[in-house]
């Protein structure tokens, strides 16, 4: 027999997925509730009904449990196809009206940090003693970013924005807005559902794209000269 080769078969393979999966809601609801530095490997097994060498031979650690949660939450499922290629995300990115990629983007993004905002909490709390979740973070708000310039220069180049728009400005600015840190704000300091951060994603996006965009220059601080009489 071959050792090189791995068990696999449709049924192997279903019961692997089916304790991926027991394993990841297990964490979430703990990582969530209890956060990050109360929540064990040995917690997170049985709380899934599965042995705890289970959980350790496949993560390995807490880190990369958690790792793996994020990542699961933020395209909804265990397939193996990134944000920038699920079906919502094209359609954003492909509609023939604005309203209508704007609109998709709104609901898409709700779901997304319905899923995975709380997570992105959790993680946000541990960055400053996990290398492993801090480097992550970053490579998941570059990749943020990134996929929202997409979206808008796409938005450019198909003659959807107004003639006066500033891209770089809305890309930015944007940008910014889409990450789960912003979500997570406004839905401590405003109370505001799901639904509402959606109807306001879906409204600022389209303010942006239908208006000039004005940069308001900074006023000169107290100790800075507002002419060259000083």
């Amino acid at each position: 027999m071959d050792r090189g080769v791995k068990k696999t078969s449709p049924l192997w393979d279903a019961r692997k997925a089916e304790t991926e999966r027991k394993i990841l809601d297990a964490a979430t609801r703990l990582f969530v509730a209890d956060g990050y530095a109360a929540t064990s490997l040995a917690a997170v097994a049985e709380a899934a009904a599965v042995g705890a060498r289970t959980v350790y031979l496949r993560f390995g650690s807490k880190a990369e449990l958690l790792k793996r949660a994020i990542d699961v939450a933020l395209v909804g499922d265990t397939e193996e196809v990134d944000l920038a290629h699920r079906d919502w995300y094209v359609r954003a990115a492909t509609a023939p009206t604005l309203e209508e990629r704007i609109a998709g983007y709104a609901r898409g993004a709700r779901e997304v940090m319905e899923r995975a905002a709380p997570l992105i909490a959790v993680a946000a709390a541990a960055e400053a003693g996990e290398p492993l979740i801090a480097q992550d973070a970053r490579t998941g708000r570059t990749a943020t970013q990134r996929n929202i310039a997409d979206l808008w220069r796409r938005m450019h180049a198909d003659g959807l924005l107004h003639p006066d728009a500033d891209l770089e400005w809305i890309i930015t600015t944007a940008g910014t807005l889409a990450q789960a840190e912003t979500y997570n704000l406004m839905i401590r300091t405003l109370d505001w559902d799901p639904a509402t951060y959606q109807q306001w994603l879906y409204g600022t996006w389209l303010r942006f794209a239908t208006t000039p965009s004005t940069l308001i220059e900074p006023s000169p601080g107290p100790h800075e000269p507002d002419d060259e009489r000083a």
